[in-house]
């Protein structure tokens, strides 16, 4: 991919993107083409093909989805199955009308099965159904695969599909609301240490196991396998070692000094049972991430509290 390549980050505002576009600044990367939502509405098809004609981008890391934790995606199910599939399916049909050179897809391992065999190999796609509190989202992710890999076989359509782990990182979201878990359980436990709180409950049993990897690791994925021959309809992206909520919990509140007790509410589902995934593919074609969990743990941790000094110096 030459430096000088039009490249546009779809989703650049979001915590894939931003990494992308913080990554390929400083690597020398000059004509990146990054639209806010506000200046391009993806589910709308006319505006998609009518930037497309207009910049022409040569590359395309496609970053952009509705994306939100485990109670979003059981309130909304429909508005995430919806959007997603149109955001997907606008940009990967004009990449292909407008003879993008390289189209990278990033996905999702909710894309597995539910019941998958761990860890889990690529091979497991569509061998079951989803795991059901985020099966909308799924859907759209493997549809999304698909329409990419479908373009490769029938009209040649240079596509690199990669599904990474859970995601954490700069410019992710500590809104409850809409929060991923790492996030979510950083904030709960720094809040309760400067609240002086006793007690913390958290949602499920803390079994499920779970896969993270940080975004800045993800990114130079992405740019690694941009600039190196690629066979494969996906792969995934990971380290391919997995850690219990339970523990993930523990070692959050330790590092924020929380001394009280953590409540497990066992009425919360704890979503799937784990999602660890098999990495050898990625290995063998030269690839391995290298932020610690420890070390991202850290820096999240220093995030939350810069943005909520930020936040209380505002008000």
């Amino acid at each position: 991919m030459d430096k000088n390549s039009n490249i546009y980050i779809a989703g650049h505002s979001g915590m894939v993107g931003s990494a992308c576009q913080r990554l390929f600044e400083s690597r020398g990367y000059s004509n990146l083409i990054l639209k806010k939502r506000t200046e391009l509405d993806l589910t709308n098809q006319q505006a998609v093909e009518s930037f497309f004609q207009k910049y022409q981008p040569d590359t395309v890391i496609f970053a952009a989805a509705k994306v939100g934790g485990i109670q979003a995606n059981i309130d909304h199910p429909g508005d995430f199955l919806y959007k997603n599939l149109m955001i997907q399916n606008n940009v990967v049909e004009a990449s292909r009308k407008n003879k993008v050179q390289l189209f990278i897809n990033i996905g999702s391992s909710c894309v597995y099965p539910r019941n998958s065999p761990q860890p889990m190999k690529e091979e497991y796609l569509l061998t079951g159904t989803p795991e059901p509190t985020n099966e909308a989202y799924a859907i759209a992710k493997i549809a999304g695969l698909k329409l990419a890999s479908y373009y490769k076989k029938q009209y040649g359509f240079s596509a690199i599909n990669l599904m990474p782990c859970n995601l954490y990182g700069p410019n992710d979201s500590f809104d409850l609301r809409h929060s991923h878990v790492l996030s979510a359980l950083v904030k709960r436990f720094s809040d309760a240490k400067s609240e002086g709180q006793h007690e913390i409950t958290l949602w499920g049993t803390g079994s499920a196991r779970r896969e993270f990897m940080h975004v800045d690791d993800l990114a130079k994925a992405i740019l690694y396998f941009a600039n190196q021959p690629f066979d494969e309809d996906f792969i995934n992206v990971g380290w391919g070692i997995d850690i219990s909520i339970r523990e993930l919990a523990q070692k959050i509140s330790s590092l924020v000094g929380f001394k009280g007790s953590i409540r497990w509410d066992e009425s919360k589902p704890d979503g799937m049972p784990r999602k660890c995934l098999e990495v050898s593919r990625m290995k063998s074609l030269g690839y391995c991430p290298n932020i610690s969990l420890s070390d991202g743990l850290k820096q999240m941790i220093n995030i939350y509290g810069s943005q909520k000094n930020q936040s209380l110096d505002t008000q």
